[in-house]
């Protein structure tokens, strides 16, 4: 599904000089490394601050900790969705409430958002899902009109952008009041183990970021609040320092696969093939398809015996997983999210696929429907 040993193939020269240098440095936490990175990030994406941290679930833990919400309140989000969305929701005593998603794009469906507003809502937890953003601009009204926070989950999103009715252009995790991301290796921007990053726009907050990382420590020694430990390590900053250099590189490769699999397939009865919305770009961190009918099972074992690996991302929503019964939803409540775990495939897709590759991939997918 990710080819990770061939793309640091091709980034090993630059990649085995930047680890040689915190070797020689020996300051595995905290050094300069970690700094520069947050410092270019901040510039790529298009914000005034980056905290990084141990892993995009802490940067999901450490936005709601730090915008103050209470045990009972409610974060409205989606189910279909890896479980860190809802998990860090559960574990700081908030609830969550879901909305169903678009079949089309996979992504938070806005329109849903007035029917579940209570007097407990506090915060809307949008999911930029497989590289494709939510329709933002009507969420950030809503938001507004209710006194709302905004989470934007963009771990798997790094590099989309939204288009507002007045033409400018936002990044994914940029437009809320507090954005998340992820760089667990398969990531389109991902390093060589765990590590996550928030991105702020006002200075308040990011300070309160900052000091609920370290342990809720501004000065040495002097608890402000509680807080967690959640650093990106200096070696996994350098990693990520070269990779970002080469992300456009990389989104463009993303972006030609999903073009190649696209021409392919999109006229194939069998197939639906991703959407791209109007007010979207698209990074493409999976290329999913919805199958037609075809039963899936039986169609990745053909594909495996060819040495095609795919995947199910994800094949039950999280408001009918065990974990999530005390919430009170059943099988029929967001028939979208439903639907979608039993017919969705993701293809492999990553920075290092080669025409060939693809269309090995194409005409061994078409035959063993």
């Amino acid at each position: 599904m990710v080819d990770l040993q061939g793309q640091y193939g091709r980034l090993r020269e630059e990649m085995d000089a930047s680890l040689r240098e915190v070797m020689r440095s020996a300051r595995f936490v905290r050094g300069p490394e970690v700094h520069a990175f947050e410092e270019e990030l901040a510039s790529y994406v298009g914000t005034p601050h980056v905290i990084t941290c141990a892993s995009g679930t802490d940067a999901l833990q450490l936005a709601f900790m730090a915008l103050g919400l209470q045990p009972g309140d409610e974060v409205v989000t989606v189910p279909f969705t890896f479980v860190s969305t809802v998990e860090v929701i559960a574990l700081l005593g908030l609830t969550p409430v879901f909305v169903d998603v678009n079949p089309d794009t996979f992504c938070m469906d806005v329109t849903q958002l007035e029917s579940v507003l209570t007097p407990r809502t506090r915060a809307v937890l949008p999911v930029h899902l497989f590289g494709h953003c939510v329709d933002m601009e009507p969420l950030l009204a809503f938001a507004r009109k209710h006194g709302l926070f905004v989470v934007e989950d963009a771990c798997q999103a790094i590099g989309a952008e939204v288009v507002f009715a007045d033409g400018t252009r936002h990044q994914a995790g940029t437009m809320g009041d507090i954005g998340c991301t992820s760089f667990f290796p398969s990531k389109n921007l991902g390093c060589y183990g765990d590590g996550g990053a928030l991105f702020v726009r006002d200075e308040a907050l990011a300070d309160m970021v900052r000091v609920m990382a370290n342990h809720g420590m501004r000065e040495r020694y002097r608890y402000e609040s509680v807080g967690l430990n959640s650093r990106l390590d200096t070696l996994q900053a350098a990693v990520l320092r070269v990779k970002l250099h080469h992300l456009d590189e990389f989104t463009s490769a993303r972006r030609r696969a999903a073009t190649e699999y696209t021409s392919a397939l999109e006229h194939h009865p069998a197939f639906v093939t991703p959407v791209i919305a109007p007010y979207s770009s698209h990074v493409f961190h999976q290329y999913t398809l919805k199958l037609n009918g075809i039963p899936r099972q039986s169609l990745m074992e053909e594909l495996a015996a060819v040495g095609i690996p795919t995947a199910v991302y994800y094949p039950q929503p999280l408001h009918l997983q065990k974990a999530y019964e005390y919430l009170g939803y059943k099988a029929g409540d967001f028939p979208a999210s439903e639907n979608l775990a039993q017919c969705v495939l993701s293809l492999p897709m990553h920075t290092e696929l080669s025409r060939e590759q693809i269309q090995y991939i194409v005409q061994n997918l078409v035959q063993n429907i």
